[in-house]
């Protein structure tokens, strides 16, 4: 299956974008023609290309969005509105784009015939994975509104965590952008300034200070470069998560970076063991379960060793040992895990470990700016000192000659 990028008019003439899986262009334009749209352009997606839409797609579509999608087709099911009336309100009362084009074109797809989850399995750019295999769970047990309400709070718990996790990180980061920002304009404006009195004096210049010269020079005449290394530092980056070999790696510096560990490892342990209980209590095999999470979590390094600890449980051995083979899971899990597979209650203990993660990230995420103030000063004290040193040693020299005259 080759991935194309299409463009579409729909009978009400509203222009539709996306991506598909097709065997080849005609595959595809058949496809788009049997939803009743008039295809005006299909073209093969590059991988990098189509990463970036999907990344664009999502970024269009907020998780409360999906959480309040999910909440109101719920109520409206279990009030005994039928699926694609219930799709038809919500699509007229959302005011996103994005949303909006896909569940019309969702509704469409269920009144020719698709099943619900196969319609959502199309818009998986929108639509979480963990939503619609219990979306397909639902259909299966004639439960559709109740899971669709785990969804909705699954999904909450989610965007808490996340919530928690950014206004940890925005104190720091408004710290660093500040304290850079200072430093960038102390070097390129004031220190060139006050070099050059120094050097209209005449006075010998010591080793500290002949660098804090040359380094003055260099801010004052490519300043711009201050602003441009951060710039390019961020693409790099995002280029590097592109691709799995080199994501792996960032992600790994990251789950081990001394005080970021404390939110990011925590958080990601907390996210995958509230999706195990959803996955598991919804009557998911635990094989199928670690399948689906490994997607979810969003990071290489436990997305490998989920991935495979599942082909282990598949192969025969116990969730425990398939676990435990895996250094990334802390000691606390894999006692849980033990557990709860010899009880049989293993979504439980799950649930327990889901809670007990969600409050050492709370906790961390309160914490962590006192933490980092107080080495952010220290860094920043030892950098003005450098400076200070560096200016005052030469006049320090003079001063000293002046009294001995």
């Amino acid at each position: 299956m080759n991935n194309y990028y299409y463009k579409a008019v729909d009978v009400n003439g509203v222009l539709n974008r996306g991506t598909m899986e097709a065997i080849n262009p005609v595959s595809a334009h058949e496809n788009l023609t049997a939803k009743g749209l008039f295809v005006l352009q299909v073209k093969e997606s590059g991988k990098i290309l189509k990463k970036l839409r999907e990344k664009y797609a999502t970024l269009g579509v907020k998780r409360k969005e999906v959480i309040e999608f999910s909440l109101n087709l719920a109520i409206m099911l279990r009030a005994g509105v039928p699926i694609i009336t219930a799709l038809e309100d919500i699509t007229n009362i959302t005011t996103n784009g994005h949303l909006k084009s896909a569940l019309s074109d969702i509704k469409k797809n269920i009144q020719m015939g698709t099943k619900f989850s196969s319609a959502l399995d199309s818009y998986k750019t929108i639509f979480p994975d963990v939503l619609i295999r219990l979306v397909t769970v639902g259909e299966e047990t004639g439960r559709l509104d109740i899971s669709l309400s785990e969804i909705a709070g699954h999904l909450q718990k989610m965007e808490d965590l996340s919530s928690t996790v950014k206004r940890a990180l925005i104190y720091p980061a408004f710290s660093l952008i500040t304290t850079g920002a200072a430093f960038v304009f102390w070097v390129a404006y004031v220190l060139p300034k006050i070099m050059q009195v120094i050097i209209d004096m005449k006075v010998p210049m010591p080793l500290l200070t002949k660098i804090l010269f040359e380094f003055s020079k260099f801010a004052e005449n490519f300043w711009y470069i201050f602003i441009v290394f951060p710039i390019m530092i961020f693409i790099t980056i995002q280029i590097i998560k592109l691709r799995p070999s080199t994501k792996y790696h960032w992600d790994f510096i990251k789950i081990k970076l001394p005080i970021v560990r404390l939110v990011l490892y925590n958080k990601l342990l907390a996210l995958l063991s509230e999706q195990l209980r959803l996955l598991i209590s919804a009557g998911i095999t635990i094989d199928r379960s670690f399948d689906i999470a490994a997607d979810v979590v969003g990071n290489e390094v436990f997305k490998r060793a989920i991935l495979e600890s599942e082909r282990d449980i598949t192969a025969g051995i116990t969730v425990f040992d398939a676990v435990s083979a895996h250094k990334i899971f802390p000691p606390l899990f894999t006692r849980m895990v033990a557990i709860g597979e010899s009880s049989g209650n293993l979504d439980q203990q799950f649930n327990f470990l889901a809670e007990y993660y969600y409050k050492i990230v709370d906790d961390a995420s309160e914490k962590l700016g006192k933490m980092i103030e107080p080495i952010l000063l220290i860094f920043l004290g030892l950098l003005m000192g450098l400076i200070v040193a560096g200016v005052l040693l030469p006049m320090y020299d003079v001063f000293s000659k002046l009294g001995t005259t």
